[in-house]
């Protein structure tokens, strides 16, 4: 077999008059009576391919090829005829008259088009995934993939990181999710578990004295899945010593700008703006809001404190809220676009809304008869509405509800409206989270993101009564962007007595604490320096800059959101023989 000479997409006009050896597949066939064409393709692109009818016996093998068959050719590089030129491909200029034709396989008629226009269901696309995988888009975007990889690779080679592996088989530990579990054949009764992250393994590489430390890296989480969610996901992870919340947030952000320029040729502003849990709970109902468009949620509850909307008045009397949103040019919505609000913050729990146009001739409303003109005043100055603006209210008892109702309505609304720009791209730090919650189910407190969070203050957890937990604040940062959580990291507890103490609050008795951790309560005695770090989700960043509706579309072999791998048919049952070995039976 001849060596590839060229790459059929990276052919060009300097070609012109080479002899080249390619190699692909036959992406498309034309046989015009005197004349053969073929677009070959590989992954670089498509070029013309030319078989005269003097070539006897090119041609003959021509008159046998069907689309996806895989051949070689040899043929010299010509300039296309004047009006011949196709402006839609790189190589549409120039066209290869063929030499030698060798058919190297054949293809049966495919389940699936090799095309970007999808014309089929994502489940036949994942059974026939390496016939999907040929499509360009998708090979693009492995192709930038790896790209991106690279970039990252590079940048903290250049800021002294040091490439660590961490163990894939280890310990389950409690860290949020359920652990994928591996039975030992040698330890039979004992498991290990698939890392949900690296996090105690790199806490433990600080505790070594590798000061900066990255790795891009499997992790398993056994959860329900959706689009930007999978059972196994690849995250860039890294761990500093000696360094606070604003040296690992300088770090990201100028990897993050690297990537955008190299990648996108976007110049990405820096420093992220930054808020609060807090403020982004209150004014955006979500700890990962979008920041594209404005409208920001409003607290009402005063403005209805006192009138004669009972509905309103009853709830805030009850120790409820009140709070809404301003809809720019939202009197423009019919009547079925506002029930079809309601049905929707229906699934958040909210039991309706109600809402205020404001006219050129007044308010109007189902409400307005309850309200003097000062109070519909008051709302309109409250959230600085215009004329054509709609003003929806949600109340409830419960905050949370409240919260989570406006929250999603706001980004369903701007998504209707088309207030957002596809094109833009805005990172945002969330800081200054809880570091704990309360659990109604287990009724006890749990950590916020992960029990090695550092607290603000690390003299709060001796003096504090259980009623205040909830109001202590912990150094932990997420980064969003365009309303996804693309990443999420923490200072650490570095000090043996304020993580026992943490397990403490969390109500970790201290055999299991031990027993579970019992390896990284050890560490930290033996001088653990203060460390922090972060993970961000290299599937999530991929897809957003690709700008594609699903990660499944940048992992080459994904899960369906039923946890199946359709073209291998995995999970399986496996033999009794296999069973046996590992001392399992089922019940």
């Amino acid at each position: 077999m001849k060596q590839r000479s060229e790459y059929c997409g990276k052919l060009g006009i300097n070609s012109i008059g080479k002899q080249v050896n390619l190699y692909g597949w036959v992406n498309s066939y034309r046989n015009h009576g005197g004349l053969i064409f073929i677009d070959l393709r590989d992954i670089e692109g498509l070029i013309q391919i030319v078989i005269e009818p003097n070539n006897k016996k090119a041609f003959k093998t021509a008159t046998e090829l069907r689309n996806e068959y895989v051949i070689s050719v040899t043929g010299l590089v010509r300039q296309r005829p004047k009006g011949t030129v196709n402006y839609n491909i790189r190589t549409g200029n120039i066209e290869v008259v063929v030499l030698i034709i060798n058919i190297l396989n054949t293809a049966k008629n495919l389940p699936i088009s090799i095309s970007d226009k999808i014309d089929c269901s994502e489940e036949l696309r994942l059974k026939y995934r390496y016939l999907d995988l040929r499509r360009p888009k998708l090979q693009k975007h492995f192709i930038l993939r790896s790209y991106i990889a690279k970039i990252v690779r590079d940048f903290l080679s250049e800021e002294n990181f040091l490439e660590i592996e961490t163990p894939i088989l280890t310990k389950s530990t409690p860290e949020g999710a359920r652990d994928f579990l591996v039975p030992s054949r040698i330890y039979n009764g004992q498991f290990f578990a698939l890392p949900q992250s690296p996090q105690l393994f790199k806490q433990i590489l600080m505790v070594a004295g590798f000061d900066k430390y990255y790795q891009i890296v499997k992790c398993f989480r056994d959860e329900d899945l959706r689009a930007d969610r999978q059972l196994e996901f690849t995250q860039i992870d890294l761990e500093m010593s000696f360094i606070d919340e604003r040296h690992i947030m300088n770090i990201i952000e100028k990897m993050i700008c690297r990537i955008f320029k190299t990648v996108l040729n976007i110049n990405i502003d820096i420093p992220f703006k930054q808020i609060t849990y807090e403020y982004a709970m209150l004014k955006y109902g979500s700890d990962k809001p979008d920041l594209r468009f404005k409208m920001e949620i409003y607290d009402f509850s005063n403005e209805f404190k006192y009138s004669k909307f009972v509905t309103f008045k009853s709830t805030i009397l009850q120790g409820g809220i009140v709070r809404g949103l301003c809809i720019p040019n939202g009197c423009n919505l019919a009547n079925s676009a506002i029930n079809n609000m309601i049905k929707f913050v229906n699934k958040y729990g909210a039991k309706g809304l109600s809402w205020l146009k404001i006219t050129s001739t007044g308010a109007t409303s189902h409400i307005v008869k309850y309200l003097t003109k000062q109070e519909i005043n008051n709302l309109v100055v409250k959230c600085n509405a215009k004329i054509g603006d709609l003003l929806i209210f949600i109340a409830d008892k419960d905050e949370s509800i409240v919260i989570k109702s406006l929250g999603a309505l706001r980004v369903s609304i701007a998504n209707e409206l088309k207030l957002i720009n596809p094109n833009k791209f805005n990172f945002t730090w969330i800081i200054d989270f809880p570091l704990m919650q309360w659990s109604q189910d287990e009724h006890k407190w749990q950590s916020f993101h992960h029990p090695f969070t550092s607290p603000k203050n690390d003299m709060e957890l001796f003096s504090i009564q259980d009623i205040n937990i909830k109001k202590i604040k912990s150094k932990a940062y997420d980064i969003i962007l365009n309303g996804i959580e693309l990443g999420g990291g923490s200072i650490r507890i570095h000090k043996n007595t304020i993580q026992k103490k943490v397990f403490d609050m969390l109500q970790i008795p201290h055999n299991i604490a031990k027993k579970k951790f019992g390896f990284l309560l050890e560490a930290l005695s033996y001088g653990a320096p203060p460390h922090g770090g972060i993970a961000l989700g290299l599937d999530r960043l991929c897809s957003l800059i690709f700008g594609t509706q699903s990660i499944r579309d940048v992992i080459a072999f994904p899960k369906t959101q039923n946890a199946i791998d359709l073209m291998s048919n995995s999970p399986s049952h496996v033999t009794d023989e296999q069973l046996q070995t590992l001392g399992i039976r089922f019940r």
